[in-house]
């Protein structure tokens, strides 16, 4: 158990999030398995209050990048505001999103509001958004035991646009979106250090 559990730390501690992507591809059975990995997490009454849309038609992905780049200019220079620019300035980061046309995937995950039942009644989805927060956890944790890489993304105030171009339905929220696949042969990441474990677990024995 010991063992098992320091080498899942292991692996998970190299992960890093990615901005430089390959154009390599991947099979899609790959990305199944991930989203199956997802799939497995607990929610409330057993709602499983996700949706996930997985993207490789070229054509989708530049359309994606559109938009987003849009909104994410509009974020950079009127919304986010001075702090929040300088913070994100030494990671290199800016509204230009090349990795969103060379990942051979995208990811986004939505969550479900509530479902739609067959005789049109909506049931409820409890604790929707922490459901999904949780399965997206996972959905990075099987990127990352498959070999593979991602960032983690929430595109402001795409998530409207993105749902109509998926045509999915209102109850439907965009949480995550992710590209996938392999890290180029020239990628760099910034050099992040994590909390050591006393700044994040408290014991009581």
């Amino acid at each position: 158990m010991y063992t098992r559990s320091k080498e899942f730390y292991e692996l998970m501690n190299n992960r890093r999030s990615v901005r430089f992507f390959s154009k390599d591809p991947v099979p899609k059975e790959i990305i199944q398995n991930i989203v199956r990995t997802a799939g497995t997490a607990p929610s409330g009454a057993h709602t499983e209050p996700w949706r996930f849309i997985a993207v490789k038609d070229p054509e989708y992905k530049k359309r994606i990048r559109e938009l987003v780049e849009q909104e994410e200019e509009i974020n950079y220079t009127k919304r986010m505001g001075v702090q929040w620019t300088a913070d994100v300035k030494g990671i290199g980061t800016s509204y230009v999103k090349e990795y969103l046309t060379d990942a051979p995937w995208i990811l986004l995950v939505f969550k479900q509001v509530y479902t739609l039942l067959p005789d049109g009644q909506k049931r409820n989805n409890y604790y929707h958004e922490i459901s999904t927060a949780i399965s997206g956890g996972l959905l990075i944790a099987a990127i990352q035991t498959a070999g593979l890489v991602t960032l983690t993304s929430t595109p402001m105030n795409c998530g409207p646009a993105l749902r109509t171009m998926f045509q999915r339905p209102k109850h439907e929220k965009l949480m995550l979106l992710l590209p996938v696949g392999y890290p180029s042969h020239d990628c760099t990441v910034p050099d992040f250090k994590r909390k050591e474990l006393d700044e994040i677990l408290t014991m009581i024995q």
